[in-house]
């Protein structure tokens, strides 16, 4: 008896693990079709005979982003949206540029692992691990260095090097549309807002300061 529930765990868990991401593909691909009226688990499929190099390719990962924001970062991404040919392919591509002292406020990528490397300048990284320990992993990152930010663990990124100098990285994730929810803007500009009590209480805060800080989203 002990054994038959023990397999029927494992038979649980290992469904649960193989449908936690996006299933392998059944054809070669499966260009996105926006204009499909299909509801689906991502989009519907355009004509396999209607796809062409276009549907593939994206131009203009080497231009340097904006970067003149609150923030001072900008990130290009390159996922379904940009490329129709990543549909059901399970991985997509981000440039992020910063500003000297440029940050990447904490945020989670919900369906996505993102392994993110330097390729100018130096920044400081990190993820933060879940409850009950709330452990700091961070790191600081120089040209040609690597870091991994496991799939919805809030994250961060920071140029840490010195004035008038910008940095460049480039990241993969694990999705054709990882997401983003960026912290401070779902908890304090969510639509409607969340009441100011809850917030208050939650960050320990008088309810004033709360309405301040939502005021800013």
């Amino acid at each position: 008896m002990a054994n038959r529930v023990l397999l029927l765990i494992f038979v649980v868990a290992t469904f649960a693990l193989a449908t936690a991401f996006e299933p392998s593909p059944l054809q070669d691909f499966c260009v996105a079709d926006p204009a499909s009226s299909a509801r689906v688990n991502g989009h519907a499929c355009l004509d396999s005979k209607l796809a062409t190099a276009e549907h593939f390719s994206f131009k203009g990962l080497h231009a340097p982003g904006n970067t003149s924001n609150p923030q001072g970062s900008k990130v290009t991404p390159v996922n379904v949206v940009q490329i129709p040919g990543l549909n059901t392919l399970g991985l997509s591509l981000a440039r992020i540029d910063y500003a000297p002292f440029g940050v990447v406020a904490p945020h989670t990528h919900p369906r996505a692992t993102e392994i993110l490397t330097v390729l100018e300048g130096t920044l400081q990284v990190g993820f933060v691990t879940s409850n009950p320990n709330n452990h700091l992993i961070s790191k600081v990152l120089h040209k040609g260095d690597v870091f991994v930010f496991p799939v919805g663990l809030v994250h961060f990124q920071r140029n840490v090097a010195g004035s008038g100098k910008a940095a460049v990285s480039i990241s993969a994730l694990s999705s054709q549309n990882p997401g983003v929810i960026t912290i401070a803007n779902a908890v304090f500009g969510s639509n409607p807002a969340i009441p100011r009590d809850i917030l208050a209480k939650a960050f320990q805060l008088d309810k004033s300061i709360v309405s301040g800080i939502q005021g800013q989203f």
